[in-house]
């Protein structure tokens, strides 16, 4: 499978594993779902960021809620990705450390949008 047809996600700890391991592959992605997540090594992902994928459409989701990982880590990581020039698609909700509904059905439209695009081309 062609790499550009790839989507990393994650979900907390999974989420900085996709934003990390996705902003710093050699090759382009498909795309990055981070939902309720940071960036766990910023100074690592400015070092080792891939030009490659700058363009790599990322959608993040976070709880207004989250007694966990909190919103504000969320945007930090939201923050330091625009940084390194990336467009992310940000959505929050009203829940706590979860997932709920309306995110899987943005999500669910995210990567119809994604992979319809990559269709045509």
């Amino acid at each position: 499978m062609p790499t550009h047809r790839v989507v990393l996600a994650g979900f907390s700890q999974g989420g900085a594993v996709a934003y990390t391991t996705g902003l710093t592959h050699p090759e382009a992605l498909g795309g990055i779902i981070a939902l309720s997540t940071y960036i766990p090594a910023p100074a690592l992902l400015a070092a080792e960021f891939s030009e490659a994928n700058r363009a790599t459409p990322i959608f993040a989701g976070h709880g207004t809620e989250d007694d966990v990982v909190s919103v504000q880590l969320g945007l930090l990581a939201r923050a330091t990705v625009q940084a390194q020039g990336c467009q992310v698609e940000w959505h929050t909700y009203r829940m706590s450390h979860s997932v709920c509904m309306e995110e899987i059905m943005a999500i669910g439209a995210w990567l119809n949008a994604r992979f319809a695009a990559g269709e045509k081309s």
